[in-house]
């Protein structure tokens, strides 16, 4: 018996575009939003732009395109309330900015989808609480901004005990200025003793969890600081980059790992450290970071930021891009930007413009132009990632230096240290010991020397 899939929720699409904006930048973040949009699992059928000289203080949208927005999805159009309209200066003043914001040169109305009405509507912007609720009102569906779908893909995707904290802290911190009273619910509490209401109670609540999971997560960083620790002196590679832009592909390219690989945003939340494969001495460990967006929430960023101290730790960042992206330069700008803001921007780099089996020759030869010391590959070509594997182990091997190291015969039990860390150049052996001229970083040749000095 066959299981009947249920509809994906139809949703509207809304971006305004702002002065400053370009029509391909905007067109672009669209694009993402469509995308973001279809990972969270929503059907996006039809989209409403509108070009504003600012965001309108009261529904974002000016008063006809709200109207326009309202009949695709059922609404009234209109900011309903029980009370009876009330005029006044003010108001008519308010109701002036916006007929005055509203775009100079009207585009097309878009045409309604065939079949079921858009029953959600998302706009490409962060709403404050009482937008989202006018919003709500004048079309009588449900309403996210970008913020709110980004935080809900987030929350979906989250794996391990640490990512889920990272995701519930900024969701609460995301969830807390907007609820809202319930019907019925707006009462004062009875038999609390405080007279709070509901959402006062709610607040309080959400306050109180976030104290519980800020302490969790402290714990649980304060492990990961320990693992970090204890391989600091270990070579490591960290692939920072745009999200989908095939960090996790790489990732299993070079280290032979079972990562999650999926043609969606935010696939990967957790950080996975892997050697690199086939393993060298002093092995190589190489992690994959979670992948950056325009318009990132600062919460998420700030919830992630212990995740992202593997990149301020690597010795060797390697930016991943999506060559085949026309915007692949802006998203190039958003994954500096944020590394800038840890501090990571001044670890070593190498760029990586990926996904080349989607170029034609002409378009390889304009991005060398462009960007002549990039390594052009695909993680699905194994010849591209054998030179690129070859690539960190040369870049490890320039700042090595070496030295000889005599391991007494009473101590062979020790060389499984020795080898962890460096590299046997060559083996001789006298009446001392072993003798052994190995080739690591300066750091850990200057351990090894004291811990065989005689």
């Amino acid at each position: 018996m066959s299981k009947t899939i249920p509809a994906r929720p139809r949703a509207v699409l809304v971006g305004i575009q702002l002065p400053g904006v370009t029509e391909e930048e905007h067109a672009s973040d669209l694009a993402e939003l469509g995308r973001l949009v279809t990972t969270l699992g929503y059907e996006p059928v039809v989209t409403l732009i509108q070009k504003r000289g600012g965001l309108g203080s009261g529904t974002v949208l000016g008063s006809g395109k709200l109207k326009e927005l309202a009949d695709l999805t059922g609404g009234p159009g209109v900011i309903a309330s029980g009370a009876a309209k009330v005029t006044s200066k003010a108001r008519e003043k308010w109701e002036e900015e916006e007929e005055a914001e509203e775009e100079e040169e009207e585009s097309a109305p878009v045409e309604a989808p065939e079949g079921a009405r858009p029953t959600v509507v998302i706009v490409d912007q962060e709403l404050s609480p009482s937008q989202l609720r006018n919003l709500e009102k004048a079309t009588a569906a449900q309403v996210l901004d970008r913020t709110g779908v980004i935080v809900d893909i987030f929350h979906r995707h989250a794996r391990s005990r640490e990512a889920r904290m990272q995701v519930e802290i900024a969701r609460l911190n995301y969830l807390a200025p907007r609820l809202r009273e319930s019907t019925g619910r707006s009462e004062r509490q009875q038999g609390r003793g405080s007279g709070d209401s509901a959402v006062e109670l709610d607040r309080r609540k959400i306050r109180d969890r976030l104290a519980e999971l800020k302490a969790g997560l402290a714990a649980v960083q304060a492990e990961q600081d320990n693992r970090r620790y204890a391989r600091k002196d270990q070579l490591r590679v960290a692939l920072v980059g745009y999200t989908n832009a095939g960090k996790s592909s790489l990732m299993r390219a070079l280290t032979g790992s079972e990562v999650l690989v999926a043609d969606q945003l935010f696939a990967t939340l957790d950080t996975t450290v892997r050697a690199l494969q086939p393993e060298t001495r002093p092995r190589i460990l190489v992690s994959d970071t979670v992948g950056f967006i325009q318009k990132l929430p600062h919460d998420l960023v700030a919830s992630f930021r212990s995740t992202l101290d593997e990149a301020l730790e690597a010795g060797l960042l390697l930016y991943v891009v999506d060559a085949s992206d026309k915007t692949y330069e802006a998203q190039l700008e958003v994954t500096r930007s944020v590394l800038k803001e840890i501090g990571a921007d001044v670890v070593p780099s190498l760029l990586l413009l990926n996904k080349a089996d989607r170029l034609d020759a002409a378009a390889r030869e304009a991005l060398l132009v462009k960007h002549p010391d990039a390594i052009i590959l695909s993680a699905h070509q194994p010849a591209d990632v054998t030179a690129l594997r070859q690539r960190v182990i040369d870049y490890f091997e320039a700042s090595m230096t070496e030295a000889e190291l005599v391991i007494p015969y009473a101590r062979q039990g020790d060389l499984g240290e020795v080898y962890e860390t460096a590299r046997v150049v060559s083996e001789t052996f006298d009446e001392t010991g072993r003798r052994l001229v190995v080739r690591s970083l300066p750091a850990a040749i200057a351990k090894l020397v004291r811990t065989f000095a005689t």
